[in-house]
């Protein structure tokens, strides 16, 4: 089976560098423009299913993706972005100066980084992450051939700990996806290995 993971298209947060998190914001019109331009380049790939995060923005990437083809989306709340908590709608070159918000370690510190008040730590994520890899795709090895999985930055990041088999000091190898960029990933008896980045 191969698994597109997907980040969502750009929205007016991502261009102000505001923190989204679990906000419920939707994509904007360069968001829009360049999921239609991947629905393009995939347009011959056969997904048997999309899964996706419940959020507008993810959602409505997936939608754009599939197109008028006929790919049941299915959302599932374990694929939402972490939750930033009170550092939600702020802005992340703010954060970044304030040495003694939690948010400083988020990207350069991840091992270290706890989250804010009423967020998620990365141990939150990872955790969710992997119990939809463990119960819905790995169930399904043998009955889909290419899945899309519609997500969000971090959140991706922390489905790939499991996959790729690194601890959290490595969330972010690789380096974070640009919007409406694809890690595929392959899965078979011998496990998961990725085959490619788009």
């Amino acid at each position: 089976m191969e698994i597109y993971i997907l980040r969502h298209g750009q929205t007016v947060w991502n261009k102000s560098r505001l923190l989204q998190g679990s906000r419920d914001i939707e994509l904007c019109e360069e968001g829009r423009a360049v999921a239609r331009e991947r629905c393009d380049q995939l347009k011959e790939v056969d997904f048997d299913v999309i899964y996706s995060s419940p959020l507008k923005r993810a959602y409505e990437t997936a939608c754009i993706i599939r197109g008028d083809r006929d790919i049941p989306i299915i959302k599932d709340d374990r694929l939402r972005e972490i939750n930033f908590g009170e550092n939600e709608g702020k802005s992340v070159i703010e954060l970044e100066k304030d040495k003694s918000n939690p948010f400083v370690k988020f990207f350069n510190d991840p091992i270290n980084y706890k989250a804010p008040k009423g967020g998620e730590s990365f141990s939150d994520v990872c955790k969710r992450t992997k119990e939809f890899v463990q119960e819905v795709l790995e169930p399904n090895r043998n009955k889909y051939n290419r899945v899309l999985i519609a997500g969000h930055g971090a959140m991706n990041k922390g489905m790939l700990c499991y996959i790729l088999n690194h601890g959290i000091e490595d969330y972010w190898s690789g380096s974070l996806q640009k919007n409406c960029g694809i890690i595929i990933i392959e899965l078979d008896e011998n496990g998961y290995r990725q085959i490619g980045e788009i």
